[in-house]
């Protein structure tokens, strides 16, 4: 019987991952090695524009370290067959406009080409468009998450 062990996180590089995120305008910080993940995240208030444009929420004075040991495994999305990743880096939004209703839902059935959700970057609305055909089985991002190139934003099967 094989036996597998938690890797040991050390609190000080916790902490100092924290103070840089504290010192920078950055809301996220990541760091892998191995079978080590380490993410910091900066709570910001959710805020909700009645305008069109984009909300822009206001950094949190306090980051909350969150440190995560996260080995590879089959159950990874980025690995999913059905995976649309994210194009570039920018916020999702899961609808067109803030209070209408969102693109899809899990369960929704999608044609191919049929918008999924927009990226918004460089103050530019990117339509992300459904590659193949198939039904919505998981939605990845939140809406107005901010995501990396390659970041999975859903599961279409």
């Amino acid at each position: 019987m094989m036996k597998t062990s938690k890797p040991n996180i050390d609190p000080a590089l916790v902490r100092e991952i924290a103070n840089l995120l504290s010192e920078s305008d950055l809301t996220e910080i990541e760091v892998q090695h191995e079978d080590l993940r380490i993410r910091v995240v900066r709570a910001a208030p959710t805020v909700y524009a009645t305008a069109p444009a984009p909300a822009v929420a206001a950094p949190a004075p306090v980051a909350a370290p969150v440190a995560v040991a996260a080995p590879a495994t089959s159950a990874d999305p980025a690995k999913h067959p059905g995976v649309v990743p994210s194009p570039m880096v920018g916020t999702a939004y899961l609808s067109p406009e803030p209070g209408a209703r969102a693109f899809i839902e899990v369960g929704t059935v999608v044609k191919e080409g049929q918008t999924l959700l927009i990226v918004e970057a460089m103050k530019t609305m990117n339509a992300i468009p459904a590659p193949r055909a198939g039904t919505i089985t998981r939605i990845l991002v939140e809406n107005a998450q901010p995501v990396e190139y390659g970041e999975p934003l859903v599961i279409i099967e």
